[in-house]
């Protein structure tokens, strides 16, 4: 698997937190609304959003409900849970720290341009 796919793949549980912190989704609007945000750099697919959404709830990361969406269309959504706001939390620390660490050992300033 490329490295991209890997970094990609180790992000999604705090993305999908990020959005759901601000507000309750239905999976193809968290699958957009990341790939809208990140200009189509995070593209999110059924096959790992749905079973991460699905593992999350049982985690008790997120809880979610069935909502009408018109002429006779359901839609599940998700929403944070207070567990799933402390993983959050916990999470942006663990990145932060990571990140810098990373950053320390390539040898690149934090808030530097990478080369390329």
């Amino acid at each position: 698997m490329p490295l991209q796919d890997q970094i990609r793949k180790g992000s999604t549980e705090i993305l999908i937190l990020k959005l759901l912190a601000e507000e309750p989704m239905y999976g193809y609007q968290i699958s957009h609304e990341l790939q809208r945000r990140s200009g189509g750099y995070f593209e999110m697919k059924e096959g790992l959003l749905y079973p991460t959404l699905h593992r999350m709830a049982h985690d008790g990361l997120l809880k979610s409900e069935w909502r009408e969406a018109g002429t006779a269309r359901r839609r599940k959504y998700y929403a944070i849970t207070e567990k799933g706001h402390r993983a959050l939390s916990e999470q942006i620390k663990e990145w932060h720290t990571f990140i810098g660490n990373l950053l320390q050992v390539l040898d690149v300033p934090a808030g530097a341009k990478t080369p390329g």
